[in-house]
């Protein structure tokens, strides 16, 4: 088969305006004591793409304007909504409350392996990515209902943050479709 590439007049993109008015699929993306900013801006361009409802910047995590996320956000920052809170608590609670699922994207004890977690598209899910040295804080674990693990075979056993998001974003949006 002979491929050629789509132009950009094809690609039927949005205008900001309308992403912003668009129907989102309920997933929340928290980065958690996040220091990278293009670990940032990849978790705008990741909920860009996949029409995500949310970002969640917590604690000490970068945040907009900053020259890191806008050079991998390539403007995803002004299509997404976000948010940042020093503490989560009273948010994931509400969220919580609003039927939500709480998860860690964390290798734990008790952690469900990726591909054998139950999706439902009638669910709603925030999605936990922690500091790219230490994880997921304790604190937010303590949080969760449930933490995901990514099935690795190599040695090193951990997965870039703004990798670990594609994977794991994917996935669940997969079900949405």
């Amino acid at each position: 088969m002979n491929f050629i590439k789509t132009a950009t007049k094809d690609l039927k993109r949005m205008s900001v305006s309308e992403f912003k008015n668009s129907p989102k699929v309920p997933i929340i993306l928290m980065a958690d004591h996040i220091r990278s900013g293009h670990n940032v801006g990849s978790l705008f361009r990741i909920a860009d793409a996949f029409g995500l409802e949310e970002v969640l910047l917590v604690g000490y995590t970068v945040k907009p304007p900053h020259p890191e996320i806008n050079k991998t956000a390539l403007g995803a920052t002004d299509t997404v909504s976000w948010r940042h809170l020093d503490y989560p608590d009273e948010y994931l609670a509400l969220k919580k409350s609003e039927g939500y699922k709480i998860m860690a994207i964390e290798q734990a004890k008790g952690s469900c392996l990726l591909h054998q977690l139950k999706i439902s598209a009638e669910e709603k899910y925030v999605l936990i990515f922690g500091n790219e040295v230490n994880g997921v804080s304790d604190s937010v674990l303590k949080l969760c209902e449930a933490c995901i693990e990514i099935p690795q075979m190599g040695t090193k056993h951990s997965l870039n943050v703004s990798v670990a998001a594609g994977v794991v974003t994917w996935h669940i949006f997969s079900h949405f479709l």
